[in-house]
């Protein structure tokens, strides 16, 4: 096992530039992708405020294959938000996009507001019909939500098919702590599901990722790829408290890998991806996603305040 070596490619869209959908003027976090026949599509998550608060929303822009050039940014609505009441009244953030043979399923983290503590998270599914110009929902309900071993959130589900199967990483809530600096905090890990439709899914409720930084420690947006005979998953993560005023608090990105998909070794320094000196991803990294182009493996990720400023790309090195 060799540390991984990334060519960085700097920051490569940034949503102040451009003009996006329902007045959404900044934030373009967790790009996930779907390779077309003559572009690359990634969507993000960007956000409306509503009443003082905000409201994420999907959007997408098209690069073509050398990502030096925007084809086109969507300029209406990709997946509608929730009706009064559901899931996913209040956002939708991030989306995970998967072709499954003939069709393009999104799977979503849909969010609620509550009154005790600030949020709500489940998991949807929405499939496209248009080549993922937008999505529908199968129903107003999730896929999966709280449960007996899992009472708190449940999201940023990551699905890959292979063969007949579907594996699903996610994360879920294992607590919320209370504090005397900020309002309760979420404490989130990153666990495993198996599905044989997609749809229903099999879980243990294990953490499959080791803490490195004390047991609040919260993970984030796994992404996983299979690269010179192994399994390699990104991730992000920070201290639960503080995060948002102290830099040294706040996300960077983990890494570990596997040959089962079951059983991960983490190792962030073999990941390969640093803080830069200075610049847009120097105070944080955050919400990777790992894809294929041809042969050519990419990191996409968000820098400093959380994507506020779009996201940037990294290529592997041979």
């Amino acid at each position: 096992m060799r540390k991984l070596k990334w060519e960085k490619l700097g920051l490569i869209f940034n949503p102040h530039e451009h003009r996006q959908i329902s007045d959404c003027i900044s934030f373009a976090q967790s790009p996930q992708t779907l390779v077309l026949d003559d572009r690359v599509r990634i969507y993000y998550s960007t956000r409306q405020t509503d009443s003082g608060k905000f409201l994420s929303h999907i959007s997408y822009v098209d690069f073509d294959y050398s990502f030096t050039r925007i084809l086109n940014i969507a300029n209406r609505e990709v997946v509608a938000l929730g009706k009064l009441g559901t899931f996913d009244e209040h956002g939708i953030f991030p989306i995970n996009i998967l072709k499954d043979e003939d069709r393009i399923v999104g799977y979503t983290c849909g969010w609620s507001r509550r009154s005790s503590v600030s949020v709500e998270t489940s998991i949807g599914i929405v499939i496209s019909s248009d080549e993922g110009t937008t999505f529908q929902k199968i129903a107003d309900g999730p896929i999966m939500s709280s449960n007996l071993n899992e009472p708190f959130l449940v999201g940023d589900a990551f699905v890959l098919k292979l063969e007949k199967d579907y594996h699903m990483w996610y994360i879920f809530g294992k607590q919320w702590l209370k504090n005397e600096i900020e309002e309760p905090a979420r404490v989130y890990k990153i666990a495993y599901a198996h599905s044989v439709d997609g749809i229903n899914w099999k879980r243990d409720s294990k953490c499959i990722i080791q803490d490195v930084l004390n047991e609040y420690e919260c993970q984030a947006l796994p992404t996983v790829a299979y690269h010179d005979g192994i399994y390699h998953m990104f991730f992000c993560y920070r201290e639960a408290i503080g995060f948002r005023t102290d830099k040294g608090k706040g996300y960077r990105l983990g890494y570990a890998y596997s040959t089962d998909l079951i059983t991960w070794t983490r190792d962030d320094e073999m990941g390969g991806m640093q803080l830069a000196e200075d610049g847009w991803d120097s105070e944080m990294q955050c919400y990777p996603h790992l894809f294929r182009l041809d042969t050519q493996l990419y990191l996409l990720y968000n820098g400093n305040q959380f994507g506020k400023n779009g996201f940037g790309l990294a290529k592997l090195c041979s």
